[in-house]
């Protein structure tokens, strides 16, 4: 039976939701699934992947991954390849798994695709073009296995049905000095409150309409009273220094896939919807009738935000305490 492989990313909080995504895409594909965790909590990890489709894992639980990002997760997984031939590898799109994968692919001279929207089968997948207007399935062809980079959101986590134990096979984390290349001496951690941008149910993003980074207060303060939103922004905010690019949603930052998405002055360039359009409602609010965010929204408004976000804040304020 063909092996797919699932590069598993670990943070402080265990295993990335992107992670359980693509396991759970991978148990469409009739074929064994398997995965690969490095660093620190790795092995502790095992259960978690296991219980959404890995029936093998191999961990090291080295800080050698987590000291030096990219080249000793390559040059192992490089082994790893070698050695167990799997005919896929999935990544992630964040910067870390886009930093491995381009490093394997260098060594292994095989077939990489980024910015993937769907797996077909093993050979084939899916992906948008011109800011999501189009849809391109496109035929990996080359020798095995065809490195793919998903992008997000693209798929829903469910855990496997019937998983019995997971096989932990540990890694020989052997990593040559000369191939370990940059250290990290740092780490900055920011600080963050509410529901996560990509998880929250309600999200409220701003824009260039905003015309500075004081009005996002009134997005904040919009978002409290909603009590389980998180507040985004359109390039153009980020790229003004309005606020963090954390908060970035679109081609070039986060997907949202949220319950409700309210958008405060964007104008809905292809690059940001194509981070947004999955929203099950859409309500949109800007003083451009012709802003093409209008002809997407379930609800659009023209008008002022600046006097209708804090009018929704006073009255969805008022039906929460009535």
């Amino acid at each position: 039976m063909p092996t797919a492989w699932v590069f598993a990313e670990l943070g402080p909080d265990g295993v990335s939701s992107s992670t359980l995504e693509l396991l759970t895409k991978a148990r469409t594909l009739d074929t064994r699934v398997e995965a690969v965790a490095l660093g620190p909590g790795a092995t502790k990890a095992a259960d978690e992947l296991g219980r959404h489709g890995a029936e093998r894992v191999f961990a090291s639980d080295d800080a050698v991954f987590a000291d030096h990002p990219g080249r000793p997760a390559a040059y192992v997984l490089a082994s790893l390849v070698e050695q167990h031939k799997p005919d896929l590898l999935l990544f992630s799109t964040s910067y870390d798994a886009r930093d491995v994968a381009g490093r394997l692919q260098a060594l292994l001279g095989v077939t990489l695709m980024s910015n993937t929207t769907d797996l077909l089968a093993l050979d084939r997948a899916r992906t948008e073009i011109f800011g999501g207007t189009k849809i391109v399935d496109v035929e990996l062809s080359g020798p095995s296995p065809r490195l793919v980079l998903v992008r997000p959101r693209s798929f829903a986590t469910e855990p496997a049905d019937g998983v019995g134990p997971t096989e932990v096979v540990a890694v020989d984390a052997a990593v040559p000095d000369g191939m370990k290349g940059v250290r990290v001496v740092e780490r900055h951690q920011e600080a963050a409150s509410g529901p996560r941008l990509q998880d929250a149910k309600v999200v409220i993003a701003g824009g260039r309409g905003l015309g500075g980074p004081e009005p996002f207060a009134m997005l904040d303060e919009l978002a409290a009273a909603i009590g389980s939103a998180a507040v985004g922004a359109s390039r153009a905010a980020v790229d003004a220094g309005w606020v963090p690019y954390s908060h970035q949603i679109g081609q070039t930052g986060k997907t949202v896939k949220p319950e409700v998405y309210l958008a405060f002055g964007i104008s809905g360039a292809l690059q940001h919807l194509v981070g947004m359009k999955g929203a099950k409602r859409i309500v949109a609010v800007n003083k451009d009738a012709e802003a093409p965010i209008l002809k997407l929204a379930d609800l659009g408004v023209v008008g002022d935000l600046f006097g209708f976000v804090p009018a929704l804040t006073e009255e969805i304020r008022k039906r929460r305490s009535s």
